[in-house]
């Protein structure tokens, strides 16, 4: 069995008033697994069956203890952009020219900011990687309704009402009126 090396002394202490700060499952569990080890001394393998742990996360989570104190029964935070290829600041001082030219009216096209973007990773990039961006930084593909470029709106409000002369109403619904029944015939 292996040697337990001992904790720093006053862990059990140190501990108990950190018990009403407790907020979630998973930090209990890191307390109970050190605040086990601190008042009862069990061992690594006893705790992980407690806990429904592995012994080698016991013994790690102990090791951390040891060495960084009660702030590891916290847990890291698990937020923000971990996978970025570049930081917030760097992304928008990249993309602040792309963004004041579309700003100004100017047609945004993806093409030279992904070779920008390209350029200043160092690496090819998926356009995706650029539209999301380019999201981030507030900017939104806006598209008119199509229509023809040559369209005269004189000439489709002269087709609307052709239309419904045709049809047989005034309403613009565009609805034939319903027959009027007027019984089975005789026979």
């Amino acid at each position: 069995m292996p040697v337990l090396h001992p904790f720093p002394t006053g862990a059990a202490e140190q501990l108990a008033p950190l018990l009403p700060q407790i907020k979630t499952k998973a930090i209990y569990q890191r307390f109970q697994c050190v605040w086990l080890r601190a008042t009862l001394q069990l061992s690594a393998s006893q705790i992980a069956q407690a806990l429904g742990w592995k012994p080698q996360s016991v013994r790690q989570l102990h090791s951390d203890y040891a060495r960084d104190g009660a702030a590891v029964l916290w847990g890291k935070a698990h937020s923000g952009r971990r996978h970025a290829h570049f930081t917030a600041e760097e992304e928008k001082a990249l993309l602040a020219p792309f963004l004041e030219q579309a700003q100004a009216g100017g047609v945004l096209v993806i093409a030279p900011v992904q070779a920008a973007y390209e350029k200043a990773l160092g690496r090819p990039v998926h356009p995706s990687v650029v539209y999301r961006a380019l999201h981030r930084q507030g900017w939104r593909k806006i598209m008119p309704r199509p229509k023809h470029p040559k369209s005269s709106e004189e000439v489709r409000e002269a087709f609307k009402k052709v239309t419904r002369d045709r049809s047989g109403t005034n309403s613009g619904t565009g609805r034939l009126p319903k027959p009027s029944f007027t019984g089975p015939p005789d026979v």
